[in-house]
């Protein structure tokens, strides 16, 4: 069994912030430093979302991959504020390995398979932030967890592969940031449906939440911020428990 370990670094105004439930953000510290120590500790991947996504932080976040990627060996994705197969395509010649779309796959299904058409499936990763209902369901949110869209999660996951995506970023917003665990019946209701990877992101807090997340919710990719960044936890430490669980990451299968 594979996985990835992924850090996120949430952007703006050229900064690392960290809220939990996607509110109250507080400084984490300078992103290409981060970056460079992600990538030195073995980070398998790197994202980096832009939060603000005004079209000012979306010129400077483009300069930001231009440096990061020069300086890092590990692949990057990059999402926040992406509206046009000409964003996507800026990214990428700036270094970008991938790039993540959200509020724009949901007002516009249509880019995810223009984007998988004119770059590749590889290139794309829908981001889905989820929430739960009271039903026990999940629905979709976008701008920012702002605007409950009334999609179905699930149902959406299955239209995004369809479309032509070729992962999905999946976070619950109900965990971000809470240390509390993945929402692993989010997680595995996903999984169940669709055969392209997922990425597991929302609630991390020890050792045990990550290998949950993907033996038992099967995800192909773990993500978390602030553990990482506080040094509440280190990567080298999550690997090696992992290795001893029976789960290979990236590099190392590599």
């Amino acid at each position: 069994m594979t996985a990835r370990i992924i850090p996120c670094l949430d952007i703006k105004d050229g900064r690392v912030v960290k809220g939990v439930k996607f509110v109250g953000l507080k400084d984490a510290g300078n992103p290409l430093a981060i970056a460079k120590a992600y990538d030195r500790e073995g980070a398998d991947e790197l994202f980096l979302l832009d939060v603000a996504a005004s079209s000012e932080s979306r010129a400077a976040t483009l300069e930001l991959v231009k440096t990061i990627t020069g300086q890092i060996s590990i692949p990057l994705a990059v999402g926040g504020g992406i509206g046009r197969l000409e964003d996507c395509r800026r990214l990428i010649d700036a270094g970008a390995r991938k790039v993540a779309i959200s509020s724009a796959a949901i007002k516009n299904p249509g880019l995810i398979a223009e984007v998988a058409a004119e770059l590749g499936s590889q290139f794309i990763t829908v981001a889905i932030d989820a929430k739960r209902t009271v039903q026990g369901s999940w629905t979709v949110y976008i701008n920012g967890g702002k605007l409950d869209t009334g999609k179905d999660v699930v149902d959406w996951a299955v239209e995004v592969e369809t479309l032509g995506a070729g992962e999905i970023l999946l976070t619950s917003m109900d965990r971000d940031g809470t240390k509390e665990g993945y929402d692993i019946e989010l997680i595995r209701a996903v999984t169940d449906k669709v055969d392209i990877p997922v990425i597991a992101s929302g609630g991390a807090g020890r050792l045990e939440h990550f290998l949950e997340a993907i033996t038992i919710g099967r995800a192909k990719a773990v993500l978390a911020a602030s553990l990482f960044h506080y040094k509440e936890l280190e990567i080298g430490e999550l690997k090696d428990y992992l290795w001893e669980n029976g789960v290979k990451t990236l590099r190392e299968e590599g």
